[in-house]
């Protein structure tokens, strides 16, 4: 079986320091949260920009510095983010073009989108988050011209059959990478059955990862260990070590992943193995071009 590559979400778009103090903001706190992990064992670390308040920031020169900061610290694969809702497709996909990461987050499909209270009886952050085809088409095209590694974020088992027209036309091409999120409100359940389900609908020979929200998040990165997935953890998607035990930095979500992976009898992929793995250059890219001040500007 092959070796497990866990991918870190160091922070998100949502959340904020009110709810985690250890969520980064800035690209240097980036920087050096992508290093904790590094440290703690993952591979991959999937980069939302942020501005220095916590907000969510597109400017090309802000992901440019936080792929500084990090190729300072470490060669671990680089993720940028390309979800986004009511910033126009051009804007979410500038960064990837300019500064060309190992790999990008690709949307595969529209949903409703949000957070339900039921002590309060309301729903927060409530969005339809939409990616019609044409903006999938054109960020795979996008991607494929700059040579970036579309990561397929599939939040239900319909956003994993919008793969087949797209692989069809000949804008999606093997080896295909597939992320399951399970949990959020408005896609798939976050259950081990719905998991199984999930794999096997991929097409044959994908890279596939789990991505479990809030504390559900352990059963699921257990159950795709099992399997021969790969799993992501990560402040983005959940603040607890364990139940009451909040992380104090993306470092100790990742140490636990790890520790389970050696406890359930496989082994953790470093970067260099996770590059060979998952069929990416063996050169770390560097972070070394700066893009046009114009763009990127969402």
């Amino acid at each position: 079986m092959t070796k497990v590559v866990i991918s870190a979400a160091l922070t998100g778009v949502l959340s904020t320091r009110n709810q985690c103090p250890a969520i980064p903001y800035t690209p240097k706190e980036i920087g050096e949260e992508a290093k904790r992990a590094a440290d703690a064992g993952a591979a991959i670390v999937h980069i939302h920009a942020r501005t220095a308040d916590g907000g969510p920031d597109w400017k090309g020169e802000t992901f440019a510095e936080i792929f500084n900061e990090v190729r300072a610290r470490t060669d671990v694969i680089v993720n940028f983010s390309t979800g986004a809702i009511g910033i126009p497709p051009e804007d979410r996909v500038a960064h990837i073009r300019d500064l060309r990461p190992e790999m990008a987050a690709l949307n595969m499909g529209s949903m409703n989108y949000a957070i339900y209270s039921e002590k309060k009886k309301t729903f927060y952050h409530d969005h339809v988050f939409a990616n019609s085809f044409k903006d999938i088409q054109f960020f795979l095209e996008t991607m494929r011209t700059a040579g970036v590694r579309p990561e397929m974020e599939c939040f239900d088992a319909g956003h994993i059959g919008n793969t087949r027209p797209l692989v069809d036309m000949g804008v999606l091409a093997p080896p295909f990478q597939f992320s399951l999120i399970m949990g959020v409100l408005g896609g798939i359940p976050g259950t081990t059955r719905h998991l199984v389900d999930q794999v096997d609908s991929l097409p044959p020979g994908s890279h596939w990862q789990v991505i479990g929200i809030g504390l559900n998040q352990w059963p699921l990165v257990a159950a795709a260990i099992t399997m021969g997935g790969n799993v992501r953890v990560g402040l983005e998607d959940n603040f607890y070590v364990e139940d009451g035990k909040m992380a104090k930095s993306n470092g100790d979500l990742v140490e636990k992943a790890s520790r389970l992976v050696r406890d359930l009898g496989r082994e953790v992929a470093t970067s260099t193995e996770a590059r060979a793995q998952l069929g990416l250059e063996a050169t770390p890219r560097p972070a070394s071009i700066v893009p046009s001040p114009h763009r990127g500007e969402g």
